[in-house]
């Protein structure tokens, strides 16, 4: 039996595939080209498509100027990740197997919460804040990148437990497991796909977020990397390899763990579509 070969209209559906993806990509290399580019080309005419005879005189001015900010929107990212998990896995749980009164309401109003646009929100946490002492702190952004993460995370874990066998629950329950046990020890390692698509999700959400920095933390001094190229455009306006390079750095961790769990997010993500 021999294989079919492509038809020319699959190859011509494989052009097109391929040109638009590299007309969504073309912003991101151009990126990483100006990057390398000296000032002196900067303005050059035609530019260069490869920076020919490139600096790393961007990527010194990131090294010395925009660690603190990398830190900072890590830390953001990795305890919005935390939080958001500790509160989205248990009340998934519920939803999916408690049954609680008024879960289908609860979902109504996680998926209503979505629909607020960051800016209303924005205003919100910062009278919050502001009684709180918590202004221009890194748990204040935590706190308030993780109400965006949330409301998504319990919809994801709630499709994903829903898939569990009721027959494992049931069979913890008659070897004496309560519920906390049973989510402990057998919900939450069988969630491993949704942990990761929503822990993914939550750290994409906080480590791009400015509504949120620029409100609560505007002028303070444990800025992220959202805020410290704001600042770098504006203090540096001529000095486009140095901005260039700053968003090539802040871009890689995001693309990176991406790469890294992107076959746990399909699963995660399709959870629950499919019932047998």
């Amino acid at each position: 039996m021999t294989a079919r070969r492509p038809t020319g209209s699959a190859w011509w559906k494989t052009a097109i595939g391929v040109l638009l993806t590299a007309a969504m990509l073309f912003p991101v290399y151009w990126m990483v080209n100006v990057s390398f580019t000296r000032d002196q080309d900067m303005r050059k005419s035609p530019p260069n498509l490869f920076p020919t005879g490139g600096t790393l005189e961007g990527y010194r001015a990131v090294l010395d100027q925009q660690l603190p900010y990398l830190g900072t929107s890590l830390v953001i990212g990795l305890g919005t990740v935390v939080l958001t998990v500790l509160l989205a896995a248990p009340a998934g749980y519920a939803l999916a197997k408690l049954r609680p009164r008024g879960g289908g309401v609860l979902s109504f109003l996680l998926l209503a919460a979505q629909m607020v646009p960051g800016i209303i929100m924005a205003m919100g946490f910062y009278a919050i804040c502001l009684n709180l002492g918590m202004l221009q702190s890194v748990l204040g952004l935590i706190v308030a990148d993780s109400t965006l993460a949330v409301p998504f995370a319990v919809l994801i874990f709630t499709a994903f437990m829903s898939g569990i066998p009721g027959e494992l629950l049931q069979a913890a329950k008659t070897d004496g497991a309560g519920h906390l046990r049973t989510f402990w020890s057998i919900v939450l390692p069988m969630s491993r796909n949704a942990v990761v698509t929503v822990s993914l999700f939550a750290f994409l959400w906080a480590w791009s977020d400015f509504v949120f920095a620029s409100t609560l933390d505007g002028g303070g001094t444990q800025q992220p990397i959202t805020l410290g190229i704001y600042h770098y455009i504006g203090n540096n306006n001529q000095q486009w390899n140095a901005i260039m390079a700053t968003a090539v750095v802040a871009s890689l961790p995001a693309a990176l763990v991406l790469v890294l769990a992107q076959r746990y997010v399909a699963a995660g993500v399709t959870a629950g579509a499919v019932k047998d």
